[in-house]
């Protein structure tokens, strides 16, 4: 019997230590099941600066001036005094050509001239004679002095007419002569003496091209997002790759101030001296930029801009919550983005934006 009555304040005495462990132990669990706070989220204010910056480009470099030397009449060409390689110089002779035909032409138009002067000349004295029979009363009809002033203006007309004839051929004789347009070298010859051109004579008429190379032309088209960062002191650096190391400078000269609709660029143009011959022409260039914007424009953390499936955007801390702003990225500076959009400077945007971010958060 005391047995039993020992077994049963063992079991109340187990009973009683469980049920206070127990009740030690809930507080815990329900420490671990509150909801965890609201993570902080870190905003930082939209700047407005207006940045230099540099944009890398591809170029070309072409001569100056270049262009294809046509003969303006047809004829065999008699003398070639130029090659490819040749250095010319403005005015300088380059080939001459023949055409016994024009020889004739000339001869004949100074004939009718000749002979015009002398119908001329003969009309002129005639009236001449008339105005001074005339001067006595019903010695000349009046019709006849009109007569005689109207074949005298006539023949005055015609012999003016021979001369310009003339003067046509002769010029046609002075294009037998093929001198250069302007400082440049022969960059190609494609006929030899003896050819016949002019005319349309053969398939390919030129004679000579010829291009300016102490002078170059570096054009690079410039995008549409950064054609108004172009301003007329904009400097440019640009290297070349049968240049290696060799770096380059120069200013911009002129732009055509219209965007191209098939490449969405403007054309840019800076000229290159080249009077040591460091560059050959024709080659491509890679050439930096140094840009800057006509005026200040907003820039945020890149972290901060979105790029979802819906579009791209920030989001922009305000009195009554979290709201997203669609933008249009701009250019990239250090760990800065340029933006346009409904932003303005000093407001309070997320510095880590994110799609799981929700408005009015």
């Amino acid at each position: 019997m005391h047995l039993i009555h020992r077994s049963v304040y063992t079991l109340l005495s187990g009973a009683v230590l469980l049920a206070s462990c127990h009740q030690k132990q809930a507080p815990a669990a329900a420490e671990k099941q509150a909801p965890a706070p609201p993570a902080v989220l870190e905003t930082v204010a939209a700047i407005s600066d207006n940045p230099t910056y540099t944009l890398t480009l591809p170029g070309e470099l072409l001569p100056y001036e270049q262009v294809l030397v046509y003969p303006k009449v047809k004829g065999f060409i008699k003398k070639l005094y130029a090659d490819r390689g040749s250095k010319v110089k403005k005015g300088q002779l380059l080939a001459v050509l023949e055409a016994p035909e024009l020889n004739q032409q000339f001869l004949s138009a100074q004939s009718d001239e000749r002979k015009l002067y002398e119908n001329y000349l003969y009309s002129k004295q005639a009236y001449q004679r008339l105005q001074k029979a005339a001067a006595k009363t019903g010695a000349v009809a009046a019709i006849e002095l009109d007569k005689a002033y109207t074949q005298l203006r006539a023949d005055s007309a015609a012999y003016n007419t021979a001369g310009a004839n003339k003067g046509v051929v002769a010029q046609l004789q002075g294009y037998l002569r093929i001198t250069a347009p302007f400082d440049g070298t022969i960059v190609a010859r494609n006929f030899s003496e003896g050819a016949l051109v002019g005319d349309n004579a053969t398939k390919n008429g030129a004679l000579f091209a010829i291009a300016q190379q102490t002078h170059l032309r570096l054009t690079v088209a410039i995008p549409e997002k950064h054609a108004q960062s172009l301003h007329p002191n904009t400097m440019i650096t640009f290297t070349v790759s049968d240049r290696p190391g060799k770096i380059f400078t120069s200013a911009l000269s002129r732009n055509s101030g219209l965007l191209q609709t098939d490449s969405r660029s403007v054309m840019a143009e800076f000229d290159v001296d080249n009077k040591d011959g460091a560059l050959n022409g024709g080659e491509y260039a890679q050439v930096k930029l140094t840009l800057r914007r006509p005026e200040p424009t907003i820039w945020v953390p890149a972290s901060s801009v979105v790029r979802a499936q819906s579009g791209v955007f920030i989001l922009r801390k305000d009195p009554d919550g979290i709201k997203r702003i669609p933008v249009i990225e701009g250019i990239k500076k250090d760990t800065l983005q340029e933006v346009f959009g409904e932003v303005t400077a000093d407001q309070q945007i997320i510095k880590k934006g994110s799609e799981e971010i929700h408005e009015k958060q």
